[in-house]
């Protein structure tokens, strides 16, 4: 379900001890926002938790961000597919996997590979490369 307050950490807490496969819902406007939201609902907990850990909590246990967002047409779209690389310094790495284009109207790929490809693989589960060829202008 969604989560909107200091039950983040209890949700970041039981993703990093083996909850693989868990899913929620978070109210952001970019998948960027969506990482200082979650480390804002966890900061709510009032557990007094350095900001770094916080992070690192969200790191590893968050894989994929698919945004969703209303177009101006009222439309609802995915308009990110962003995987969580990790950390770099105190920063929560990102990448693109695939991003709206609005004038063509559809959700292209980036050109870029994921890096848990190798945990689906290790589960029996495998996407062509061409699956995530850069689709004309994407980086």
């Amino acid at each position: 379900g969604e989560v909107r307050d200091g039950a983040a950490l209890d949700m970041l807490q039981a993703m990093n001890t083996g909850h693989d496969g868990s899913l929620t819902t978070v109210h952001a406007n970019t998948p960027r926002d969506t990482i200082a939201r979650l480390e804002t609902m966890v900061l709510m907990a009032g557990m007094d938790l350095p900001v770094r850990a916080i992070r690192e909590q969200i790191a590893s246990a968050v894989d994929l961000i698919v945004q969703v967002s209303r177009l101006r047409d009222g439309s609802r779209r995915v308009t990110h597919v962003t995987e969580v690389v990790g950390m770099e310094g105190e920063i929560v790495t990102l990448q693109d996997i695939f991003v709206y284009d609005h004038s063509r109207k559809a959700l292209l790929a980036t050109g870029l590979r994921p890096r848990f490809l190798e945990e689906l693989a290790a589960h029996d589960v495998t996407l062509p490369m061409e699956f995530f060829a850069s689709a004309g202008g994407m980086r």
